[in-house]
């Protein structure tokens, strides 16, 4: 039976006030018409916008789906006119397709498996008491995402890669600018151009003097200087940008759900489960595109070869046939499942070193500080702007006793 058919004729660009973890109120309300709709692209190209969590996976695990840069022409909120859309450069694996991406993505897999992320426990814990020791230490008030959710897992991933510790603000700097969607286009290309620049000086440097980390371990394979470089590139941005803002927008949630935050601190096993609810909740990688290679059926429409498809991950976790009170925040929740890693062969790569951070930090906190709060009103907490890759908070300002 065919859907009835929705058209969603804008972007949103904001959410609701006093929602701050909620997607936009008009993707909420596209999914309540049904889990696809149509979406018209300020280019005029007519595109689709997939809201419910079945079609969302479907999509992500369909090969006849793209997702090649190159064919990537359309940008729900900007008409970008007739310009010419190059190719990812080399290494860039998140916008290419198979078998270009399993080219990258191979050598990688075995670098990130669930006993070498655990492996990492230890490290994680140290750093992380190294800046909760330092949050009470300078006393209250802070940001979080200054003190502790940014540095935390920019030190793992700039360790796992080989980047030395006196590189590292410059790689917060510059992800910042090019991740946070807030800058001109011409400070997000100075910041992409400089670090561009500085991993090709990097990968260089591993070449003559290899260290014990991932990128001199890719050294013995066939993967030349330029792929290496945005290889570090994809596994630096999405390795500290979606952890960090799971970590300060993760704090603020429990902060405004006192009582799944007293669970969490009464139950230590609650810990993993509250991870994946978090993860769920918040998606903080809200959505991805698609371009259909071929006319596909999806949801009792055809989607024509050509078309880019918006897929809202956000929604999908919050899609009611899937999680019954999707937009309850509750710990104990036992459907898992949720896709705020992707699906497919793009699921996330660094899913299991995102895990480990959290299980680790989030708990640490909270334990350390029993008092912990805001330290302005919830309204008035920065939010990262909607057009941002990644959502989260600009500021985190908290409090506790002394």
């Amino acid at each position: 039976m065919t859907e009835s058919l929705h058209t969603v004729t804008t972007m949103p660009t904001a959410r609701q006030p006093g929602c701050p973890f909620d997607p936009p109120k008009e993707l909420i309300q596209a999914r309540e018409h049904g889990p696809i709709s149509r979406f018209p692209f300020p280019s005029g190209h007519q595109g689709w916008l997939i809201t419910g969590y079945d079609l969302v996976r479907s999509v992500l695990a369909d090969p006849r789906f793209s997702s090649r840069r190159e064919l990537m022409r359309h940008h729900p909120l900007i008409d970008y006119g007739d310009i010419e859309v190059p190719p990812a450069p080399p290494g860039e694996f998140l916008l290419m397709d198979e078998p270009q991406h399993s080219r990258y993505r191979k050598p990688l897999v075995g670098k990130f498996t669930v006993r070498r992320m655990r492996q990492l426990t230890e490290r994680v814990e140290q750093i992380t008491t190294d800046h909760l020791d330092a949050m009470e230490k300078a006393g209250p008030p802070t940001d979080l995402v200054t003190a502790f959710a940014k540095p935390i897992p920019a030190i793992v991933i700039c360790e796992l890669l080989g980047v030395p510790d006196e590189d590292r603000g410059f790689f917060q700097e510059n992800i910042d600018k090019f991740l946070g969607g807030e800058v001109s286009d011409e400070e997000l290309m100075a910041a992409y151009t400089a670090t561009q620049q500085y991993l090709a000086e990097l990968v260089a440097a591993k070449r003559a003097n290899p260290t014990d980390d991932v990128l001199s371990d890719l050294l013995d394979s066939d993967l030349t200087d330029e792929e290496l470089q945005g290889m570090a590139l994809i596994l630096l941005s999405a390795g500290f940008d979606t952890t960090a803002n799971m970590l300060a927008l993760g704090t603020f949630a429990l902060l405004q759900n006192p009582d799944q935050l007293a669970a969490l601190r009464a139950e230590p096993a609650l810990t993993d489960p509250a991870v994946e609810e978090l993860l769920r909740y918040l998606s903080v990688a809200k959505q991805f595109f698609r371009v259909a290679l071929e006319d596909i059926e999806l949801g009792g429409h055809t989607i024509t070869a050509g078309t880019t498809v918006i897929l809202s991950l956000n929604t999908a976790n919050r899609d009611p046939e899937r999680f019954p009170d999707p937009h309850m925040l509750n710990l104990h929740r036992q459907d898992g499942g949720h896709l705020a890693f992707s699906h497919g062969i793009h699921q996330c790569l660094g899913q299991q070193l995102a895990r480990v951070e959290m299980r680790v930090a989030l708990p640490a906190l909270l334990n350390r500080f029993p008092t912990l709060r805001l330290a302005v009103p919830a309204e008035e907490v920065a939010l990262r702007p909607e057009i941002a890759d990644i959502y989260g908070v600009k500021s985190l300002p908290v409090t506790w006793d002394v």
